[in-house]
């Protein structure tokens, strides 16, 4: 008898990192078969091409090359361009991840047609409906025949709406398998890392920020609406930002659509902020988690910065990933960019009088910001560095780098009965 097939949806960078750790489980399982469809919801090359590669994915089985316009048009031509897919394959489950417009357009698709449908990053609630995000959230786990949480809260979110308990599944986090994983690639020493690490160096020179392994710098990403689309708020960001660089020296890998809209609105950075092409996933991570400081307004960033117990900064008045705050490294900030000065500010005079090692460094096997609770766990392949002191770094609950591997194990177990 053929193995059950899934489908692999991935439309967005995040989705990549996630689906990477479930095909090296599926891999390692082998009871599973299963499809990499790609949607095309990121198309940029320097966005999701050397992602596949970086991230050790093969090359998609399907592209859908749907891309472009606003969130109604490209749920519709996701869903038509998907549909005949799953008429002709027949899956046996549809797997999406995640909270992009192509997770909702693939799990519509799937159901309707009578296939079940996995969500990976389940319960997820912000309670902010200006989301798209948000919206499709909700809307996937309305049809969901799996639930995989990440968090506790996000298991109770689903119990309050209703689901039961037999579709609830806590497993822990894929992205931070992913990142575990990468650490391990780092720290191998091999010529992938030796590139990343030197790409991150790199970035650091043109900046004149000197040695990434000083922690002497931030990491700055913004993507989302509430933050690049409003001109005012833009502006009122970037001096924000640069006040605060001219204290510690920010680097700021820039979203294209960001780039777009600071194009548009003809914003320069002030000296010290120092705005660098997207970078591929491992020389950023290269260079983040040596940071002294990362300000973001990404759900994943805030997550991998707890993992590795560097100090965070959320760029947004709310967070699905509680847990970030309440157990890790993460702040809410806001979006009132001179609250988020003051609080930047208040971190780097935390900071200020320790450097050359301002933070526990996670390149060190450190941890820093709040440890309570938790997991603790050695980051991967990683000591202490000359003169610093090896420091357990706290993580969430079942935040171990085993999410995919129970993950690929509920569902073979379901699907083979």
């Amino acid at each position: 008898m053929a193995a059950p097939l899934l489908h692999l949806i991935a439309g967005a960078r995040p989705n990549f990192m996630k689906l990477a750790p479930l095909v090296r489980a599926l891999r390692a399982d082998g009871r599973l078969a299963w499809k990499l469809i790609h949607t095309g919801q990121h198309h940029d090359a320097a966005m999701s091409g050397v992602f596949f590669d970086e991230l050790g994915l093969p090359p998609p089985d399907v592209s859908l090359d749907c891309h472009g316009g606003g969130h109604a048009q490209l749920t519709a031509r996701i869903m038509q361009a998907y549909e005949p897919h799953v008429i002709a394959d027949r899956p046996a489950a549809c797997v999406v991840v995640g909270d992009v417009d192509s997770t909702l357009a693939c799990a519509l698709t799937a159901r309707k047609l009578g296939v079940p449908v996995a969500h990976v990053e389940a319960g997820l609630r912000s309670g902010d409906m200006t989301m798209p995000e948000e919206i499709n959230r909700r809307a996937t786990d309305a049809i969901t025949d799996w639930l995989f949480t990440t968090e506790p809260s996000a298991a109770a979110h689903l119990r309050r709406e209703g689901h039961p308990d037999t579709r609830i599944v806590e497993v822990g986090h894929v992205m931070v398998d992913n990142l575990l994983f990468q650490l391990q690639r780092l720290a191998a020493g091999d010529a992938e890392a030796q590139a990343a690490e030197a790409a991150a160096q790199a970035a650091l020179d043109a900046a004149g920020a000197g040695d990434a392994t000083t922690g002497r710098f931030g990491v700055v990403t913004l993507h989302r609406p509430a933050n690049v689309d409003d001109p005012a708020q833009l502006a009122a960001l970037m001096q924000s930002l640069g006040t605060l660089a001219a204290r510690l020296p920010l680097l700021f890998p820039v979203h294209p659509r960001t780039r777009a809209r600071l194009e548009a609105l003809g914003l320069t950075p002030a000296p010290g902020l120092h705005l660098l092409p997207p970078l591929p996933y491992r020389p950023f991570l290269a260079l983040w988690r040596r940071a002294a400081l990362v300000l973001t307004d990404s759900g994943g960033l805030q997550e991998e910065t707890t993992a590795l117990g560097i100090p965070c900064l959320t760029l947004r008045d709310n967070t699905e990933r509680p847990v970030t705050v309440d157990l890790g490294t993460n702040q809410i900030a806001g979006t009132d960019p001179a609250r988020i000065l003051a609080l930047a500010m208040q971190r780097v005079d935390d900071i200020d009088g320790r450097w050359p090692s301002p933070l526990p460094s996670p390149a060190s096997g450190r941890g820093g910001g709040r440890s309570s609770g938790g997991l603790p766990l050695p980051l991967a392949g990683e000591g202490g560095g000359e003169g610093q002191p090896n420091v357990e770094v706290r993580r969430p609950p079942l935040w171990d780098g085993q999410a995919a591997a129970r993950i690929v194990a509920r569902l073979a177990g379901d699907l083979l009965r």
